[in-house]
This record gives structure tokens, C-alpha cells and sequence, in this order.
């Protein structure tokens, strides 16, 4: 087993997980990033990440002081004895677990790995897929044998896009490795570059299921408190009043209610779902969560109809204002958005939609999409709506005058209990 300070890594998947573990571990060990998109590494290494996790100063002292260096050529990173994977766990159009990137990452690693190296995933998985699917493929590739010639590990990826306080150094870590050895120099090489170090595993299955269950547990925390917001705006009865005087209880979890979109939350616990029935074990309330949430567009788009009937203001052809496309607040990220469900469900009464969002990239969107946003706020003669809704509370949001937008008797209802009260018609 090699020592640490003979270690070379190459992070496979460059982006919002790989490349600030990249980075980081640039500071400490000689390091290389891998990424199948050539024109991401391009961007990389002209010093900007487009995803914003990586400021532009760190990822610039990466490069030129700490050797950091990214590419699309597999024979580039052959001279790497560590080889940590972070690729997207998606899911299918029947929300079916995809595991074609972490089998392709695989394939790459099966290509460059050598005698003595080791493979640490850090990809959202069910129990299972790293000793059962990854390392397999490394394997048959390589010609290699796992625990003789080469060995694995697990550590799952905690990063938070958009999340300044909970970036990762300062998060602390599980680790595992698929022999005692192994799961000591992974455990070691981790506690090397975190401020709060590491928890480490009995298992590899052990350290998935950690991380599997770690978002099933906030999306069905989550669907709870959405479902208690379709109850109280039944009853007229503000949620957030309720979740305010709820809190001052020592022991009670203050949740807000909201879409729950992105990679990670409203993803993940699909690979839990179908795994878990194939033993036989139908996760009832991790179902029923998932169908909540994903309702919560639609919904947001009929209660704000219905605020804009209850004032008069006729909805077709009405001119609506859409504040955020992306996920969640401070962050680029448009992946599984759920605010196109707001979008869809408004675009059956109304054409007029305009949806600003001044962090997303309006190409992509379109291309993912198919719809046209704007980073710029509307002025003039199309500064003028009979509705808005905040979707998503972007600090750049904050100062809009959002009454000269939407003049009286216009409707703004507030997704994230983002905006003054004095100035809403209702909130989620």
C-alpha cells in the first residue's frame, strides 16, 4: 500500500462535486482533473469555473501554484495512483436509476489504472452499485483484480451548490475502503486536506446507504411541511406564523415549504426506491414524499390564479413575471428545476410569460428547456405584469421594486417567504 506523501490523484468528473474536491486536494497532493467535455476543461484552465463553485483566485492558484491541471485525454492521467470519481447519478424518464456516467467514468479509470491503485466513488448510489457495477467494469477493463491488484472505496459527496459556509473543506467526510488497508490510506488522505475530518465506515454499503438516506430524509421532511402548507393556506392560515411559533419548542425542526428540485434531493431517493423493492419492500411515505414534491409547481401556478381571480384580474393573456429559473437561490445550477412546472402550468391561460433569472445561462435553459429567459430585469414599456411569483430567492433579487412591476390590484405570491409581507397577495 503506498504512503501518502506518494500519492497522485486524478478527480474523474469536473463538476460541481469534482472540482472543488479537485482543487482542494490540488493544495496537497500532485493533481489532475478528468472530464469527457472538453470544452469545460478549456474553461477551466483559462481560470473560470462557470458553475461558481470554485472562485476564479482559488481555481487560478491552483493552476499556477499548486500544478493543477485539467484534461479530456485519457493517457494523461495513467501516471495517477488515486483515482476518485465524481460523476452525475441521474435518473431516467420513469425516474429509474441511470447508471451510464459512473459505468463510463469506470471504463475511463479501467483505462488508466495500474498495479496498487486505488478508485474512491463519491457519485449518490444505492447500497450495491460500487462493489457490484463500478469496480466490476474497472476490472474487466483493466484486467485487473480487485483486493490483489487494485482496490476501492466509497465516500459520498456533501457539497451544497451555492453554499459558502458549507464548502468542502469544512464539511466533514465518510469514507470506506473495500479492505482495512485500503479504507486507512483513503480515510487518511481525506483527514489530510479537511478541517473537520472524517467518519469512517465499517463498509463501502455502509457509506452508501449513509449518503442515500441523507437526502431521502430531507425531501420527505420537506414533503411534510409542504403538505401542511396546502393545509394551512386551505384554513387561511399562514405556514410560516405557524412554523415561527412551532419553533420556539426546544426539540421541533424548523422546515420551510418550497420546490424541491435539483440533482440531489429530488433525485436520489429514486435510487433507494427501486432498489429497496427488489427485496421486497415498497417505501410507502419516500414515495408519497416524491409525488408531493413534485406537485408543488402546478400547485404554486393554481394558487396564483387563484389570487389573480379573487382580485379581478383576468388571467388569459395575462402578462406574467417569473423571478428565478434555477433550483435554488445563488446558484447557476438549472438541473431539474421545478420551476418549469410553474412555467407550464401558466402557459396554458397565458403566453406572456417573462422569466428572469440573472444567474442561469439563457442557452442552456432554452436548449434543456425549450423556453427563452432573460438575465436582465425587464424595463419600459415591458416593465409592467398583472402577476408575479418568486421562485427563487436570489440575492440579487433583493432592492426590486416589485409593486412598480406588478401595480395594484396585480398578484405577487412568494414561493420562498422571501419578499415583505407588505407587499404580497400570498405566499407559499
Amino acid at each position: 500500500m503506498m504512503t501518502l506523501s506518494e500519492i497522485k490523484i486524478c478527480v474523474v468528473g469536473l463538476g460541481y462535486v469534482g472540482l472543488p474536491l479537485a482543487r482542494l486536494f490540488s493544495t496537497q497532493y500532485p493533481t489532475i482533473g478528468f472530464d469527457i467535455n472538453s470544452s469545460r476543461v478549456n474553461a477551466l484552465m483559462k481560470g473560470h469555473d462557470e458553475t461558481l463553485e470554485v472562485e476564479d483566485h482559488l481555481l487560478q492558484e491552483a493552476i499556477q501554484k499548486h500544478g493543477f491541471r485539467c484534461t479530456s485525454n485519457i493517457d494523461d492521467i495513467k501516471g495517477c495512483n488515486i483515482y476518485v470519481v465524481a460523476v452525475p447519478t441521474p435518473v431516467d424518464d420513469n425516474n429509474r436509476p441511470d447508471l451510464k456516467p459512473l459505468i463510463g467514468a469506470s471504463e475511463v479509470v479501467g483505462k488508466a489504472i495500474t498495479k496498487g491503485n486505488i478508485v474512491v466513488y463519491e457519485s449518490t448510489v444505492y447500497p450495491g452499485v460500487t462493489e457490484e457495477t463500478c469496480l466490476p467494469t474497472v476490472e474487466k477493463v483493466s484486467g485487473l483484480k480487485l483486493n490483489t491488484d487494485f482496490y476501492g472505496g466509497y465516500s459520498p459527496e456533501r457539497i451544497n451548490p451555492g453554499d459558502r459556509s458549507h464548502s468542502v473543506e469544512t464539511i466533514r467526510k465518510v469514507t470506506s475502503g473495500s479492505t482495512p488497508e485500503a479504507a486507512e490510506l483513503i480515510d487518511s488522505m481525506y483527514n489530510s486536506v479537511l478541517k473537520n475530518g472524517t467518519h469512517r465506515a465499517p463498509s463501502i454499503k455502509v457509506a452508501e446507504a449513509s449518503k442515500i438516506i441523507e437526502n431521502s430524509q430531507r425531501d420527505v421532511n420537506i414533503a411534510f411541511v409542504n403538505e401542511l402548507a396546502k393545509i394551512f393556506n386551505a384554513m387561511g392560515i399562514d405556514t410560516h406564523d405557524v412554523i415561527e411559533a412551532a419553533s420556539s419548542k426546544w426539540n421541533f425542526i424548523p422546515m420551510r415549504p418550497g420546490l424541491v428540485g435539483g440533482h440531489c434531493i429530488s433525485v436520489d431517493p429514486y435510487y433507494l426506491i427501486e432498489r429497496s423493492q427488489l427485496y421486497g419492500v415498497l417505501p410507502r411515505v419516500m414515495c408519497n414524499a416524491r409525488r408531493l414534491n413534485n406537485s408543488m409547481g402546478n400547485y404554486v401556478a393554481t394558487q396564483t390564479i387563484k389570487q389573480m381571480n379573487l382580485k379581478g384580474v383576468p388571467v388569459k393573456d395575462s402578462h406574467i413575471l417569473i423571478l428565478g429559473f434555477t433550483f435554488k437561490e445563488n446558484c447557476p445550477d438549472i438541473r431539474n428545476t421545478k420551476v418549469i412546472d410553474i412555467y407550464h402550468t401558466l402557459n396554458e391561460y397565458t403566453d406572456n410569460i417573462t422569466v428572469y433569472d440573472p444567474l442561469a445561462n439563457p442557452e442552456r435553459v432554452q436548449l434543456e428547456y425549450g423556453i427563452n429567459i432573460t438575465n436582465q430585469l425587464p424595463k419600459g414599456d415591458n416593465a409592467q405584469f398583472d402577476a408575479a411569483v418568486l421562485a427563487v430567492a436570489h440575492e440579487k433579487f433583493k432592492g426590486i421594486d416589485l409593486r412598480a412591476l406588478v401595480p395594484q390590484p396585480g398578484v405577487i405570491y412568494d414561493v420562498k417567504g422571501f419578499l415583505p409581507r407588505e407587499i404580497i397577495d400570498s405566499r407559499l
